[in-house]
């Protein structure tokens, strides 16, 4: 069972968000990256314990340039057995996706995992769009996955009850909360994780999008509180002043 798990770097969530350069820039400075937490602890630990139960090997694949790879070795740490870094700034979500596909098309994998979106994007796009380039099947937001003889059987949480998906592989899978319970490294895996090779790829730029500038969400308005006994005062807020979102 040879399985591919996608990566991200993203901010910690403790971040506070600014742009430069006329807001068409993410201000890294003094920022602490992590590994995107749906790509860690669901589609990696979940990638790990399938390699446990059946054998094979997991690789990890992150596009990004060599900023990236303190992320990489924490997935190596935690139990990866091989990492791979797409050397690209990518743009946007087909690029990242197309550079994986690239580097898939040529390996044979039986699962290709990720995470179900980024937490600073929320896109939700890269999964979907890999399995359109390598024209594979793809299940969305899975909490759960087993392999049962040559097949796949994912569960999904849908409203009122969980839908239960069987398909053949190889497939792509995004992960959601569910699929595994968080791993931390031990001192082992980290002392093991620096001397690991990363292989580096070329990436080609294949961007749709182009950033013209970022924007803060506007600032919480202050709230109100209406006593509960004027109740005239409250539906005539509800009427002039609320906002349906």
């Amino acid at each position: 069972m040879d399985i591919l798990v996608c990566i991200s770097q993203v901010p910690d969530t403790t971040t506070k968000i600014s742009f430069i350069e006329n807001n068409s820039k993410f201000n890294d400075d003094k920022v602490t990256f992590i590994v995107n937490p749906y790509d860690e602890w669901y589609a990696l630990v979940r990638a790990l314990e399938l390699k446990e139960t059946l054998g094979g090997s997991v690789t990890v694949i992150t596009v990004g340039n060599a900023s990236v790879e303190p992320i990489i070795r924490k997935a190596l740490a935690i139990g990866a057995d091989n990492a791979v870094r797409v050397d690209l700034d990518a743009v946007d979500s087909f690029e990242t996706a197309s550079a994986i596909a690239t580097y898939a098309k040529s390996k044979n994998f039986n699962i290709i995992l990720a995470g179900k979106e980024t937490i600073d994007y929320n896109g939700s796009e890269v999964g979907g769009m890999i399995a359109g380039l390598l024209n594979l099947p793809f299940v969305s937001l899975a909490t759960k996955l087993e392999i049962v003889a040559d097949h796949a059987v994912v569960e999904i949480d849908i409203e009122g009850g969980v839908e239960v998906i069987t398909s053949k592989m190889p497939l792509v899978l995004s992960a959601a909360k569910g699929m595994a319970e968080a791993r931390i490294p031990n001192m082992r895996g980290i002392m093991a994780a620096r001397t690991k090779t990363i292989e580096v790829v070329a990436g080609q730029s294949n961007n749709l999008v182009s950033v013209k500038s970022f924007e803060l969400p506007a600032p919480k308005s202050a709230v109100k509180l209406i006593n509960p006994e004027n109740m005239d005062e409250l539906v005539q807020l509800l009427h002039s002043e609320a906002k349906v979102i």
